[in-house]
């Protein structure tokens, strides 16, 4: 059985097995993480990599289109190439479009990034740079 925590730092995921990790920004940043997944040769799901998907534009993010997500008036739905640079409630994380489809191409990706990972994907922090405390307070996390 897989369980998950969070860890102090990349040199103790070799002690690891199938354990699912969660890594807090405050601890490694996103580009350490994938190089370390590159230098491992970890498995990931696909969600992780650029792949074809309905989104619809909202103040400059990419939604996927879903029944859990109501768009407004001119949110219109197309097709395009995506990643997601956070794996989250979908409510209030975007996309971005991609055509990383392997994990070297991630790890270029961000590497040529300017923009965070938060920063770019996070609608919550768009309305309060505290959204995700404000979110583990109430016991989202």
């Amino acid at each position: 059985m897989s369980t998950s925590r969070a860890i102090p730092t990349l040199t103790h995921l070799d002690e690891l097995e199938s354990e699912a990790v969660h890594i807090f920004r405050e601890v490694a940043a996103e580009l350490d993480v994938w190089q370390y997944v590159a230098q491992e040769q970890l498995e990931l799901p696909p969600i992780y990599f650029a792949h074809e998907r309905e989104v619809f534009r909202r103040d400059g993010m990419l939604y996927a289109v879903s029944p859990y997500v109501e768009r407004m008036e001119g949110e219109d739905p197309f097709t395009t190439s995506v990643r997601f640079r956070t794996v989250g409630d979908m409510t209030c994380t975007g996309g971005v479009e991609s055509t990383a489809s392997t994990i070297d191409a991630v790890v270029e990706e961000i590497a040529a990034t300017r923009v965070t990972e938060r920063g770019e994907t996070r609608a919550d922090d768009r309305f309060s740079e505290a959204a995700m405390e404000d979110r583990k307070r109430v016991g989202y996390f």
